[in-house]
């Protein structure tokens, strides 16, 4: 036979088919275990029931691309790639029916860099109670994966060894009800890396949206006060209270088209952070929501007012976007925002989302201990004080070449805050503008931010998206229906 004019794929069949008639029947036997692949591939998803829960959890910002899934790869992963990748695992959800298939939702999204204390999301997942409600279909979130330029980073979906769950056994569903419910939070810190912990977990009704369900969220800011003034940043702080339009505290994102950048600010408080040995400060802010990068907008502005380089007062400018609409006639009208640089993402956490009452139920699990004395919820507890110990040897190292340092190199002097030490730009000497994260803008010359260059007008920003990106975009999804209809 000649095998001259097979293609490779036929030539591999052929040879696949050869090597099967040579090997010898297998006889299964009673003892035989069943091969965990071959029950992967066979395990059926709609033959359990399923019910929707909340989990909440942490995560450390600087070791993702972001919290949400990307459309393309990423340098870093995104922390609902690998949270989806460990439910798959788990088997708590299908994979092939992807976020829609589970309908996903966030709370709030968090961009690279940025780190969540009390992150929540929603979502079906398998349950092990027969009353569960397997015939609710989920609703698809609003936006399930977002373009690269909207967050951050990716590695390895499992970057430690927390075990393996291939060995455990998913009985098929019978008709006597099952009592107990999956350990959602151990089954899944068991494959999540360090940097993940699901901290609780929750049922949810089926009209449950941990992102419209949310009343509140808190985020926190951390910064060493070094060469601020604390009290002109209070100060600033306390501005924003109430309800504004901050459109020039934040980025415009014309994909959302938003025609409204009203948001209520419920408070804005700078104090210094419990048990700091180094004196660090934070900002606690809390609103009903917050636009794309609304904090760090803010934060900069507050380190331009700590600096003594912009007095309280242009927070209350900034805020005036139309005539009166700060109640001063006297204000200068900001309808635009004037160009300035945004603090760094380091520093910032999404601590908490907090929901109405009878909304979430937060439940936890942990493992069984032999002498039966851990309490509840202490293995997670430990994990994470490990963490924070190492991090604590880590700055005690740094503080330490710092010292040794400083015998042969002496500390720069203080160019801020300028009303305190009396320096005054000159427009040849270097100043150090903080931007958080230990990060610094080094300039000459400061230009007050009303007199700056304005950036665009939303309207005028959302109607050239419209018929460019937007236009093209709605004929790909045109052109895909139509292939879908013939």
């Amino acid at each position: 036979m000649g095998y001259e004019s097979w293609s490779k794929e036929d030539l591999i069949a052929r040879l696949t088919l050869l090597d099967a008639e040579k090997e010898p029947p297998r006889v299964a036997t009673a003892s035989s275990p069943p091969n965990p692949r071959r029950l992967w591939r066979t395990f059926n998803f709609s033959s359990y029931p399923r019910r929707k829960i909340a989990l909440k959890f942490c995560y450390s910002g600087w070791a993702y691309n972001g919290l949400a899934i990307q459309a393309d790869p990423t340098p870093l992963p995104t922390v609902e790639g690998v949270i989806f990748d460990a439910l798959a695992k788990a088997r708590l959800i299908d994979p092939d029916a992807g976020l829609e298939g589970c309908g996903w939702e966030r709370c709030g999204r968090t961009d690279r860099g940025v780190s969540a204390g009390g992150q929540v999301i929603s979502l079906w997942v398998r349950s092990a109670l027969n009353n569960a409600s397997p015939a609710e279909e989920p609703r698809p979130p609003e936006k399930s994966v977002s373009s690269p330029e909207e967050s951050a980073d990716s590695e390895d979906a499992f970057p430690g060894d927390f075990g393996s769950l291939d060995d455990m056994d998913f009985p098929a569903p019978t008709k006597a009800p099952i009592k107990s419910e999956h350990s959602y939070t151990l089954i899944l810190n068991r494959i999540l890396p360090p940097t993940i912990r699901i901290l609780a977990w929750s049922p949810a009704a089926p009209g449950f949206s941990s992102r419209f369900n949310c009343k509140s969220r808190h985020y926190k800011y951390f910064f060493a006060p070094d060469n601020l003034d604390i009290r002109l940043m209070s100060e600033a702080a306390s501005l924003l209270v109430g309800l504004h339009d901050f459109r020039n505290f934040c980025k415009l994102d014309p994909a959302k088209q938003l025609t409204t950048y009203l948001r209520r600010i419920m408070s804005a408080e700078i104090s210094p952070v419990a048990g700091s040995a180094s004196g660090m400060h934070v900002l606690d802010l809390k609103g009903s929501a917050f636009l794309y990068h609304q904090v760090r907008h803010i934060m900069a502005i507050l380190f331009l007012v700590g600096s003594g380089l912009e007095p309280p007062s242009v927070v209350t400018a900034l805020l005036n976007v139309a005539p009166g609409a700060e109640g001063d006639a006297n204000l200068p009208v900001v309808d635009t925002r004037p160009e300035y640089q945004m603090a760094d993402a380091l520093p910032l956490m999404l601590y908490e989302c907090h929901f109405g009452p009878g909304d979430v139920e937060w439940q936890v699990e942990e493992e069984d201990d032999a002498d039966g004395l851990s309490p509840l919820g202490a293995g997670l507890y430990h994990q994470l004080h490990s963490l924070h110990a190492r991090a604590e040897m880590y700055a005690a190292l740094d503080h330490e070449f710092l010292r040794v340092a400083s015998v042969h190199h002496a500390p720069p002097p203080a160019r801020l805050p300028l009303n305190v030490t009396g320096f005054v730009p000159d427009g040849r000497t270097a100043m150090n503008v903080p931007l958080g994260g230990a990060e610094f803008r080094r300039t000459a010359k400061y230009i007050p931010l009303l007199e700056r260059n304005r950036g665009e007008h939303f309207e005028v920003v959302n109607e050239r998206w419209r018929v460019g990106k937007g236009a093209r975009r709605d004929e790909r999804r045109k052109a895909v229906d139509d292939e879908g209809d013939e």
